[in-house]
Parts: C-alpha cells; sequence; structure tokens
C-alpha cells in the first residue's frame, strides 16, 4: 500500500512538472490578458504551484476560489468546467476554464485552470463596434468570485454568499438553519480546507466541538433531538474521504468562478 502510494505521488509530481512549461507556454500566446494557473488538490489552502499572467493576481502558494472547493467536493466526480463568466471583487470581467488533472487510477489531484479578461476584450468589442455603427444590447450581470492568496478570504465569501447570510444574521439561525448551512458548506467543499471548521465556528460564534458535531450530523443526515450544543453531544468527526483526506482534520491548527 505505502508502495502503491509512492508510485501515485511520483506519479503526480511528474504530470504537474510537465505542464509547468504549457502554464508559461499558453499565457505567452494568449498576451496580457490571459492567466493560466497549476493547482496542486493536494494542499487546498495553498493550492497554486505555478501562474503565468496576472488577470486575477494570484501567485505561487495562494489559495484556490470556488471553482477550486467545487471540484473538490466533487472528487473524482469533477469534470471540466469551460467559459464560464465571473467577475473579480475589483470588478473585472474574467471568462474562465477549468480542466481537472488525474492520474493513472482516474483520480482527480490538481487542476489547469485559464483565465481570460473578458473586460478588457469586451472594451476591445465595443470600440470595433462603435466603429462599424453596430449596436451592443445589455449583458447579464455574472456572479461575483473571490480570488486572492489567502483560502480563508475565499471561506468567508463563500459563506457570505449563503442565502441565510442574505435574510438573517449568523446569530439568529436556529439549529435547522445551521445543519443546512454545514450540509451546503460541505458540499461546496469549504470543509476540505484545513482550519475551515474553526473558521467557520467563529464565524457563527460557537464553539469548535460544536461546529464539528454539526459537520457530523450533516454528513449524517442525523436529526436528532439533541443539537450540538448540549452537554452529551458526538465529539468531532473523523476524516471524510475526499481528493485530499487530510484537509478535514480535528487538529486544533487549522480564493464558482476562475480557480
Amino acid at each position: 500500500m505505502a508502495a502503491d502510494e509512492a508510485r501515485l505521488g511520483a506519479e503526480r509530481d511528474a504530470i504537474l512538472a510537465a505542464l509547468r512549461p504549457v502554464v508559461d507556454g499558453l499565457a505567452a500566446t494568449f498576451g496580457p490578458v490571459c492567466e493560466v494557473v497549476l493547482h496542486d488538490y493536494r494542499r487546498p489552502e495553498a493550492s497554486v504551484i505555478a501562474v503565468a499572467g496576472s488577470v486575477t493576481g494570484r501567485s505561487v502558494g495562494g489559495a484556490m476560489s470556488e471553482i477550486g472547493m467545487r471540484m473538490l467536493a466533487r472528487g473524482d466526480e469533477a469534470r471540466s468546467e469551460l467559459n464560464q463568466l465571473t467577475r473579480t471583487r475589483t470588478g473585472t470581467l474574467v471568462k474562465s476554464s477549468t480542466m481537472p488533472l488525474r492520474d493513472s487510477t482516474g483520480a482527480v489531484f490538481g487542476a489547469l485552470c485559464v483565465n481570460v479578461d473578458a473586460t478588457a476584450v469586451g472594451q476591445a468589442h465595443a470600440l470595433l463596434g462603435a466603429l462599424a455603427g453596430l449596436g451592443t444590447g445589455p449583458a447579464a450581470d455574472p456572479p461575483t468570485t473571490t480570488f486572492g492568496n489567502d483560502i480563508g478570504s475565499v471561506v468567508d465569501a463563500v459563506m457570505d454568499a449563503h442565502p441565510l447570510r442574505r435574510h438573517r444574521g449568523w446569530a439568529q439561525l436556529d439549529r435547522a438553519e445551521r445543519l443546512r448551512l454545514f450540509r451546503d458548506l460541505d458540499a461546496s467543499g469549504v470543509f476540505a480546507v484545513r482550519r475551515s471548521v474553526e473558521q467557520v465556528a467563529s464565524r457563527l460564534g460557537i464553539s469548535r466541538a460544536s461546529a464539528y458535531s454539526y459537520l457530523s450530523q450533516a454528513r449524517n443526515g442525523d436529526q436528532a433531538e439533541n443539537g450540538p450544543d448540549h452537554p452529551h453531544s458526538p465529539a468531532a468527526p473523523g476524516t471524510r474521504p475526499g481528493p485530499d483526506p487530510q484537509s478535514t482534520s480535528t487538529d486544533p491548527t487549522p480564493s464558482g468562478g476562475p480557480a
């Protein structure tokens, strides 16, 4: 078993090493409106291992965005998400394509992402249209995506985008609403990130133990009468199988759109 893990680890390292020059080559081909990012999902909280271009402003050691978290949540069922329009928090319109990377067993362990500055392309299109006398109709406003080198800001953004946040304050949530929140955050891949349980607990104003109990009940579909704040609540859950089996941890030491 250890030998198989070592072999797969070496294989994944080789695939990522082979793609590093591809990152630079693609970005150079498409010019300053293009950014190419290579992710290693074995370190979800710092997955960026190569980047060329500066559409989203990230660097090596930076974080994935919401789309990366979704891919983590889908595990080996993840599929390419191509030509998605989103907007950065600074207002830049971005067209993004994210392609999962697989080893010889079919397991997803990373992603290659291409982000194009659609704002710059749109401005050029509008100028050419104006010169040609062509009108342009209103476009639908795409969702906002958080990009950055800090994975905590991405977790915060996923929480703040949840419908419960828009309608009620975190302190006002009842037990059923908290269970719903934990189920949705888990489905979004938030808990694949190290220390995310502690971060969510802090935002909700609950203890770390209570947060782990909510997560356990959300995953098990447990609607027992005793809530996670009950003194006899279950202990923190174990690791959930997924792309990074160590990322959801009981260790107290715990950036949709372009990844």
